[in-house]
């Protein structure tokens, strides 16, 4: 049959074969697949950080779809709602009996062996359908204000892209292809070594690592960005840095007080006469040449060959963009969060 391959991710729910694993992995007979029609719902009882006791997906964007026989998927009565069932597994108000199938039973092949006839043994509290139905609009709504949120955080990510194409430019080229009409010096050409100090981080290593709420923030120069919080007195504060991982070169824009745990830090300020948060965007735009895994900064970077604007008022000027921009990206995100904040409260009060 050709009908889409669709897969289960316990973060994004269902996913094409092609999108999650670039390729199919069906077979060319599909034995061990089954079709599930639109409205109908799978069970992957699988074991992830997202959902240790599986997730149930309706399957809403497809006429007709098939799926791994793994999966125990089913449809309802007429007097239920897909949406309300695959919300109220969402809540992890069900984990419980799940946990209990599961302790009688073995994990196979990373799944949590949890059989058909045991899952529908799960027990739940369910409303009138005109109820169910009201519930599940509600949590539809916030979903999709979500997915437009998250659209939005992409264009404003892909505008910052484009951005760094246009206002900076490459060792080739004099001048970058958009550029302030009161500035027409050609770029001078240098290195990232003439542009930052750096110093060791040795003397603010936090000790202990049993973080707390508040306090002075521990960083990383990774995506997770702050790790906790620490009273300990030794911290970096001696204003705007950037943080510089030596093995992975992820790099962090850093203007409050601040510690580190890794030795793999180096913090980076910029020498007189030059914008730190402007070299902060050199380098978010430079591509360099990994050499598995060894500390790149003074072997990679310092050496890089790179063009900056002669002006100091220019390179600000250029900062101030990309500085907006990052706070229209951070606002969007913190949109984000709180609509998912609101959902998660809303599946937690709403059902039994």
């Amino acid at each position: 049959m050709n009908l889409p391959l669709l897969t289960i991710s316990a973060r994004y729910g269902w996913m094409t074969q092609q999108s999650r694993f670039s390729a199919s992995i069906a077979g060319r007979e599909k034995k061990n697949y089954t079709l599930l029609k639109k409205h109908q719902l799978s069970y992957n009882h699988g074991n992830s950080k997202v959902a240790n006791y599986g997730t149930v997906y309706e399957l809403t964007d497809y006429d007709e779809a098939l799926v791994p026989k793994v999966y125990h998927s089913f449809s309802l009565t007429s007097e239920n709602s897909s949406k309300f069932i695959e919300s109220y597994f969402h809540t992890k108000k069900l984990d419980a009996q799940l946990r209990k199938f599961i302790a009688s039973t073995a994990r196979m092949d990373g799944l949590l062996n949890i059989s058909f006839d045991d899952f529908m043994k799960v027990k739940l509290f369910a409303p009138e359908r005109c109820e169910q139905s009201k519930i599940s609009r509600i949590i539809n709504l916030i979903e999709k204000l979500i997915t437009l949120q998250q659209r939005k955080l992409e264009q404003l990510k892909q505008l910052k892209k484009a951005m760094l194409q246009y206002l900076l430019t490459t060792e080739k080229k004099s001048a970058p292809l958009i550029r302030n009409k009161n500035y027409n010096n050609k770029w001078d050409t240098t290195t990232f070594s003439k542009l930052l100090n750096y110093e060791r981080p040795e003397n603010y290593i936090v000790t202990n690592t049993n973080y707390r709420k508040n306090g002075i923030p521990v960083l990383t120069a990774n995506k997770s960005f702050i790790l906790g919080y620490t009273n300990e007195s030794n911290v970096y504060n001696k204003g705007e840095a950037i943080i510089f991982d030596d093995f992975t070169l992820e790099n962090k824009f850093v203007n409050f007080p601040f510690m580190i745990k890794s030795s793999a830090i180096k913090i980076l300020t910029s020498k007189v006469n030059y914008s730190l948060y402007f070299i902060f965007q050199l380098l978010q735009h430079t591509k360099f040449i990994k050499e598995g895994h060894a500390r790149h900064y003074i072997s990679v970077v310092q050496k890089q060959t790179v063009r900056i604007p002669p002006s100091y008022e220019e390179q600000e000027s250029i900062s101030d963009t990309f500085s907006r921009i990052q706070s229209l990206i951070k606002l969007q995100q913190n949109k984000i969060d709180q609509y998912t904040t609101l959902k998660k409260y809303l599946l937690q009060k709403i059902f039994i």
